[in-house]
């Protein structure tokens, strides 16, 4: 395939009709809202915490049933991880239950944070109204005219 061929190649690719492309990633909405911060780091601080006493708990099994000196320490720490693991599995349920009332997300309606927010946009309302109300000119009445014509 000489110069001129490879040309006239080339010619005849960019001449085609160009199809259009579909995206590789569709963003899709997501079905639940994300956690918070908080409360992540909480639930995957619990997520480690509970595997590690997991394989903690097989390790003294099987050394159990091997018959091993490290046996009776395995089975201790596997006690003290286990409670360490239903400590951070309520941390969780705890820092979630602070956040949620730190940040209002309470559906009673008598919620606290609920009136909080009521009070304050009336307060904002009426700071706009009192600025809205000094700036404008007001309508004269009839006895306050400009000229006596």
């Amino acid at each position: 395939m000489d110069t001129q061929e490879r040309h006239d190649a080339r010619q005849s690719a960019r001449s085609r009709p160009e199809i259009p492309r579909q995206p590789l990633w569709v963003e899709e909405p997501a079905l639940r809202r994300r956690m918070p911060d908080p409360v992540r780091t909480a639930a995957v601080r619990a997520v480690l915490i509970m595997s590690l006493t997991i394989i903690q708990a097989m390790v003294a099994f099987l050394s159990t049933l091997a018959g091993s000196w490290l046996a009776f320490p395995m089975v201790l720490s596997s006690v003290a991880s286990t409670v360490a693991a239903t400590w951070s599995v309520l941390d969780v349920w705890v820092t979630r239950q602070v956040w949620s009332q730190r940040n209002g997300v309470v559906s009673m309606p008598s919620s606290s944070a609920r009136r909080l927010r009521r009070e304050r946009r009336r307060a904002r309302r009426a700071a706009r109204a009192g600025q809205r109300d000094g700036t404008r000119i007001g309508r004269r009445s009839a006895d306050r005219r400009l000229s006596r014509a």
